[in-house]
């Protein structure tokens, strides 16, 4: 498989019409149809459902569209890598979640903007499974790990900041004169838990037995959009500290639970690979800022 038809293919993809990705391309519709034959004999599978208008994928297809999609852009991360190799200029790509930790990687990130227009910053959301998953692909430099992973794989800084459970809950909210919050304060009330959080049985020990007995009415990826759920549905939501957005919602409030949970807070990188100067001069940077 050659990375130009790679590209055509996702072109047709994208516009759903050879036709149209023929243009897209500058290429000539024949040209394009005997491309995309060949990569199905190639294959030994067919790859598109044509239809009088549109085209649409097989499962094949579909698959291939998401291998396809990251080889393309390792591929051109590759390139302009190699390209920097006289100046710091290139892709930098981090995947994370939601953490207080972030505000330290972020600010050395803006540093290097600064200093280097050149280098372009991707920043990807997801949990710590998908970051695993895309490091060990390539289309991650770095990951950002909240909680305890087994790291025997990879390189990684420890940061000196930790994220701390707690729940958020409206002002009005049964629960909101307490300091703390414990789960019996919990039980019966309507509860919003990390998605992650939930699959990784993290708060088995802390609610014990009366696990089976939470009234868990739904999960979250993204505590912002969880936060507007909590103000319209007086529900409660365990998440980190310091991601209560009030410049976006105003009556809600934070309380650590107890006993405390607190997640450490590691950058990772895989072990036995080069990395590009870009890299090279954020771990240099990031380390930097340990120091102080």
């Amino acid at each position: 498989m050659e990375l130009r038809v790679l590209r055509y293919f996702l072109a047709v993809v994208q516009e759903k019409n050879i036709t149209k990705a023929a243009e897209k391309l500058l290429i000539s519709q024949p040209a394009l149809s005997k491309q995309l034959s060949d990569l199905e004999d190639e294959l030994g599978t067919k790859l598109f459902i044509r239809g009088h208008r549109q085209i649409t994928l097989t499962s094949e297809g579909q698959y291939l569209n998401t291998k396809a999609e990251e080889m393309v852009k390792l591929a051109k991360k590759i390139s302009a890598n190699i390209q920097s190799n006289q100046i710091i200029s290139g892709d930098l790509t981090i995947g994370a979640g939601e953490s207080i930790g972030m505000k330290r990687i972020l600010d050395v990130l803006g540093n290097i903007s600064q200093d280097y227009p050149d280098v372009k910053t991707h920043l990807i959301s997801g949990d710590a499974n998908e970051m695993e998953k895309s490091l060990n692909n390539g289309t991650l430099d770095f990951a950002v790990f909240m909680g305890e992973r087994d790291l025997d794989d990879f390189n990684y800084l420890q940061m000196p900041e930790t994220d701390h459970w707690g729940v958020i809950m409206r002002e009005d909210a049964l629960l909101a004169n307490k300091e703390v919050i414990e789960p019996k304060d919990l039980l019966n009330l309507p509860l919003l838990v990390s998605s992650q959080a939930l699959s990784s049985h993290r708060f088995d020990n802390w609610w014990g037995n009366l696990g089976p007995e939470m009234n868990i009415t739904g999960t979250f990826t993204l505590a912002y959009n969880a936060e507007l759920l909590v103000q319209s549905s007086h529900s409660y939501m365990l998440t980190f500290d310091h991601l209560l957005n009030r410049n976006n919602v105003q009556n809600l409030i934070f309380r650590p639970i107890s006993p405390q949970i607190i997640e450490p807070i590691t950058v990772v990188w895989k072990k036995n690979t080069v990395l590009s100067k870009v890299s090279q001069l954020f771990i240099k940077r990031l380390k930097a800022s340990l120091q102080k």
